[in-house]
């Protein structure tokens, strides 16, 4: 893991691939996911194991801990994305003009929200930012900070609730 994280070794990735990847898919399959699912799914642990290699701390975890929890959070995620219902049919063709009045609030309500964005302490805004602008689930952020899971969700919760004060 070392070389791959220091080095981005190709030869070292392979190794830990062939080590990791069907005990992964195995962990995920005893989970409830089906083969084809464990599959993917370990495909993408591997995926992030290669991309998120320099965030590897041997003195926090041990590499097979690190795998673990990489391949425990993608499911929990598979399976709230799987949870989400379905949107129901969407209208084709162009939308109408928006009223004028409704632009003008619209505009209003994102100037206020820029700046109560402004006003967070910094590492709050950048998790706010990077989870609801990136995309990126709070498991992802932990692992790509390397802070520990509890503190980003605390840092968001602080920092939703500021604006929501400030936005009131």
């Amino acid at each position: 893991m070392l070389a791959l994280r220091d080095r981005q070794d190709k030869a070292a990735f392979a190794a830990l691939f062939r080590h990791f990847a069907p005990r992964v898919k195995a962990f995920l399959m005893k989970g409830g996911a089906s083969a084809a699912q464990a599959e993917d799914h370990a495909q993408e642990v591997m995926a992030t194991l290669w991309h998120k290699a320099h965030l590897y701390d041997p003195t926090r975890a041990s590499v097979a801990t690190w795998v673990f929890t990489i391949a425990r959070n993608r499911r929990i995620d598979a399976i709230r994305r799987a949870r989400r219902p379905e949107p129901e049919d969407l209208p084709w063709g162009p939308e109408p003009e928006p009223d004028q009045a409704d632009a003008l609030v619209l505009a209003q309500e994102s100037n206020r929200l820029t700046e109560a964005l402004a006003q967070l302490p910094p590492k709050q805004r950048e998790l706010v930012e990077r989870a609801y602008w990136g995309d990126l689930t709070h498991s992802e952020l932990a692992v790509e900070t390397g802070l520990p899971l509890g503190t980003i969700k605390s840092r968001i919760r602080l920092a939703l609730d500021r604006l929501r004060h400030e936005l009131r």
